[in-house]
């Protein structure tokens, strides 16, 4: 059996691959051509760092509002292209992105690796627990998963109730959706134990599958079920898969893409070990490139060169620890959802939770706003401790009433702001 390629390899397929890719993009690419002038050459992946600069989703917000409704980051005449996608829009204005046949194939591409790695054969029941929406990521899970042989069973316009129905009733070996959603299906089943037919559940959407609160819940919720972890986004592609050894630790595919890490404040590469926001580039989308994106996303990249699993992609400890735009300074503190959401999900007596954040006055406020199945004052005490003890900060925990808090189905908004 083959191995996996080294670092020098991997390396060395990212400069031709990066090569071959300016020499397409420029001068046909208008975006990028602004950006870069009619033609680059690079001597080496410093090189293309060094010289090519950052992308940012503001960049490509303002190109889309100036040139509208598609932007000028094409490469190939509008013609060519046969697949919309637009982003959730959890911060600012959707981004719209069109692909051509190719670059779609380019992606399903990226999901198989994703796929192979979880575990996942020609005849596995999949079913994929989503409304098919515009979304990049559960378009191109369905297809690839298709296309490796799986038996795809959709779940959109179905109820909870319905999808775990068709769950049992299909012998679906595998589970697709978001890792709130896994747990509120888990929570609508109340499975017993050995019960449910799923072995595995892909999580994406949300960097809760990369959580060890939140694994547990899920893992807890479905008896036998293993979570593997995935993440991406609709501007870059399918980035991520879990590393089948170790959980909680997510490889880039980097025979699809470029990765830095850099010092969120002044843009420079930070060491192995250190935090640090992801920047990518993808190698194969041609038709609707990013040349490195600064996605927003806080990872740290393992110190080894290479995993216990044999693979030499870099691997990310923790997965997606974070995102830049969504911590909250209270009382001096910088608060990410991620550390809330482990937290909370410690607690299988919560049902639902939201943390609100007052910023009326000068010094922003947090509360934690629980459901519970029961125990609810203990429940809410014990969760002002957890919290005092690891954010040093005093968060009130109030409980709600019984289900008055929204649900989610696709990726959770449960941070409000005032």
């Amino acid at each position: 059996m083959r191995g996996f390629p080294s670092r020098q390899e991997i390396e060395a397929s990212q400069l031709e691959q990066l090569q071959s890719l300016l020499k397409v993009l420029l001068p046909a690419n208008p975006f990028y051509t602004r950006k870069l002038g009619a033609s680059l050459s690079i001597e080496s992946l410093d090189d293309f760092s060094q010289r090519v600069p950052f992308t940012t989703k503001s960049e490509i917000a303002h190109d889309q509002n100036v040139a509208p409704p598609y932007g000028t980051n094409r490469t190939f005449p509008l013609e060519t292209y046969t697949r919309f996608s637009q982003t959730s829009a959890t911060t600012g204005n959707p981004l719209r992105w069109l692909d051509t046949p190719q670059s779609w194939d380019w992606m399903l591409g990226c999901w198989n690796e994703v796929l192979a790695a979880a575990g996942v054969e020609a005849g596995t029941r999949i079913f994929f627990a989503f409304s098919f929406g515009p979304f990049l990521g559960f378009w191109t899970a369905f297809e690839a998963a298709a296309r490796r042989g799986c038996l795809c069973i959709p779940g959109g316009g179905l109820s909870s109730e319905g999808r775990v129905r068709a769950v049992i009733d299909n012998a679906a070996e595998v589970l697709c959706c978001t890792p709130t959603y896994a747990i509120r299906l888990g929570e609508t089943a109340r499975f017993e134990a050995g019960t449910p037919p799923v072995k595995t559940i892909i999580v994406a959407g949300e960097p809760g599958g990369s959580i060890a609160g939140v694994r547990n819940r899920i893992e807890e919720l479905w008896p036998g079920a293993r979570v593997f972890d995935h993440h991406g986004m609709t501007e870059i592609g399918p980035v991520t898969f879990e590393c089948p050894a170790r959980s909680g630790v997510l490889h880039i595919i980097e025979s699809a893409y470029y990765p830095e890490i850099v010092d969120a404040r002044n843009g420079e590469a930070v060491a192995p070990g250190e935090t640090g926001e992801l920047v990518l580039t993808n190698l194969g989308r041609t038709a609707s490139p990013l040349l490195r994106y600064r996605t927003g996303d806080l990872v740290r990249r393992a110190d080894a060169e290479r995993c216990v699993c044999g693979r030499s992609d870099t691997a990310l400890e923790g997965g997606i620890l974070g995102r830049l735009d969504d911590m909250v300074i209270v009382r001096g503190v910088n608060v990410f959802p991620g550390a809330v959401e482990e937290i909370v999900r410690r607690f299988p007596e919560v049902t639902e939770y939201q943390v609100e954040i007052d910023a009326r006055d000068a010094l922003p406020q947090m509360c934690l706003h629980i459901e519970t199945s029961s125990n609810a004052d203990a429940v809410a005490r014990a969760i002002e401790e957890a919290l005092r003890a690891a954010l040093t900060l005093r968060v009130p925990v109030r409980v709600a009433p019984e289900n008055s808090l929204p649900r989610f189905e696709m990726k959770a908004k449960r941070w409000v702001r005032r």
